[in-house]
């Protein structure tokens, strides 16, 4: 016994590392803004500098990979089953698996979308939270992926079914675990599940459900979530939920999808039929006030975008990428069509962008010119899963299982940050 709880601590140690950098603990990475700290990066997509390490076939999802430590965490719907499996980071082989009944259609015209798992998981303190489609969220023990508890949203709040099921990716701060679901923005314990607060509760509608996940940032002096309603932008208090500012955006039958990016007091959004909005949050003497900067007819639909060097880079609905300034919202160039959604990962100037027909782009983003340095095909099943990149390995979830790259050294270069 006492062998067993000394290897449980060296396990649950080594998992609880994960705060640290070199890991992918959530969506969009350590930071919730695909903003990697400069570092060696590849120079080239070809095989003889990216190379394969392993695949492992799973069932859909439209889930990113979790990466902490030496494991790697996916999920995936089987039949009318949710499963979410740890995987050898370096071999692929399964550690453990989790499994529990979970099966909901989306609307008929959004059939091609699929009815599987969405949210990407987090990661934090030895936890992983897992988002079922039927606005439920699990914690599992990262170690051994046993249940710690589970919160149905539908029970406590009398709320139902997301219409496209749960789609927002869980956020941790201090502690607590953040969602948007039940019609709003939910507070919980990590240790328990146990309820701390419920705001920004909204009518759902036909379409209800959030499609957004809430980011942690320090606006006009104070840290607060920043979070994005089918009907509005806000800040909100962590402690208390207290809605702190707040502003409306339009979008056709309230798709506002993109995660905030905040540049200082600034936030962008875009939304589907909406266009591009920058804000401004102020303070004065604890009250907040936002006003809108710009506004700009470049239409953002579901793929967040990254700032690099202070310029936002985002891909559009029209399929193509464009660069703003958002000083003044104008847009120095924008691209030919690519796909239909880009997930991004920014290390300095140097992006890795992958697009939902399954093709890899290496870029080198400046407001000049869109520069494409490479680019790789790297399968037939769509990629609208989230790409995650640690140290030299980039972690690929198709929609019918997971590949995992890596690159050596020898055939990268540092991350270049324009000064």
């Amino acid at each position: 016994m006492q062998r067993f709880l000394v290897m449980f601590l060296i396990l649950t140690s080594a998992i609880t590392l994960a705060a640290e950098p070199e890991t992918w603990p959530q969506w969009r990475g350590p930071n919730r803004d695909c903003q990697l700290t400069p570092t060696s990066w590849p120079t080239t997509l070809g095989e003889e500098s990216l190379q394969q390490a392993y695949r492992v076939n799973l069932g859909d999802s439209y889930s990113g990979p979790i990466v902490i430590a030496d494991r790697v965490f996916v999920t995936e719907t089987v039949n009318k089953n949710e499963v979410t499996r740890a995987l050898d980071r370096a071999t692929g082989k399964e550690i453990w698996k989790a499994e529990w009944s979970a099966s909901m259609t989306v609307p008929f015209f959004a059939a091609a979308n699929g009815s599987w798992i969405r949210s990407t998981p987090a990661f934090a303190d030895g936890r992983l939270f897992v988002a079922s489609m039927e606005d439920v969220l699990v914690c599992l023990n990262a170690v051994d992926g046993n249940e710690l508890w589970r919160k149905d949203f539908r029970t406590e709040f009398g709320t139902g079914n997301q219409s496209f099921g749960f789609a927002c990716s869980p956020l941790v701060e201090n502690s607590h675990v953040f969602v948007q679901s039940a019609a709003g923005l939910v507070k919980m314990d990590c240790a328990t599940g146990k309820t701390i607060w419920r705001s920004l509760n909204e009518e759902g509608g036909m379409m209800g459900g959030a499609f957004s996940s809430p980011v942690v940032a320090t606006v006009a002096g104070k840290r607060q979530l920043v979070v994005q309603t089918r009907q509005q932008l806000a800040g909100v208090d962590i402690d208390s939920g207290f809605v702190l500012w707040s502003v409306d955006v339009k979008a056709f039958r309230g798709m506002n999808i993109l995660t905030p990016t905040v540049i200082g007091d600034q936030i962008y959004t875009s939304s589907y039929g909406g266009g591009s909005s920058l804000f401004e949050v102020s303070q004065q003497s604890g009250a907040f006030s936002v006003a809108e900067k710009w506004t700009a007819k470049a239409e953002a639909y579901m793929s967040s975008p990254v700032v690099v060097d202070g310029k936002i880079y985002v891909h559009l609905r029209n399929q193509r990428v464009t660069c703003i300034d958002p000083a003044s919202g104008e847009s120095p160039w924008t691209t030919k069509p690519f796909g239909k959604y880009w997930s991004m990962v920014a290390n300095g100037s140097n992006v890795l962008a992958l697009d939902e027909r399954g093709d890899l782009l290496l870029l080198d983003l400046n407001a000049k010119e869109f520069v494409r340095v490479d680019s790789r095909h790297l399968t037939d099943s769509p990629t609208w899963a989230h790409l995650a990149v640690v140290d030299n390995e980039i972690f690929v979830r198709d929609l019918k299982g997971l590949t995992v790259y890596h690159w050596s050294s020898a055939q990268s270069t540092a991350g270049h940050v324009t000064p």
